[in-house]
């Protein structure tokens, strides 16, 4: 499956976007998707990551209560709305597909690892101005 990234620009700081993922080549409802960020000079971060269908969602508690992870189905597509978006928010941002997982984890560590996600998309720039 092939992951297309979209929807970083440059917002303010208490503003919002919204970022979208949709897949091609399979269809991404066989795939646990998760949404992580990398900003210059540090590690990749785990952002969020939501279930098959969607009734299950896991946030970093950096982003707990400010960031929603959406998906839909139908359309291939998963999404991640910020909002009161601050400037360590900043990064470029991934979405990922775990092809290989078969049980929701109980504990959200299992899914915050980049290495348990297969497949990557190419990254979209969030730029936060304050």
């Amino acid at each position: 499956v092939q992951l297309q990234a979209s929807g970083g620009g440059l917002v303010q700081a208490g503003g919002f976007l919204r970022l979208s993922c949709v897949a091609s080549g399979g269809t991404l409802s066989r795939y646990v998707m998760g949404w992580f960020r990398q900003a210059p000079g540090k590690e990749r971060e785990f952002v969020g990551v939501i279930s098959w269908s969607g009734d299950t969602v896991y946030y970093s508690d950096s982003v707990q209560g400010r960031f929603a992870i959406s998906r839909d189905n139908a359309e291939n597509a998963v999404y991640l709305q910020m909002n009161s978006l601050k400037a360590e928010d900043a990064a470029v941002y991934f979405c990922a597909a775990d092809r290989d997982r078969a049980v929701w984890p109980a504990r959200r560590s299992e899914v915050m690892q980049a290495t348990e996600y297969e497949y990557w998309g190419q990254g979209t720039l969030v730029t936060v101005s304050s």
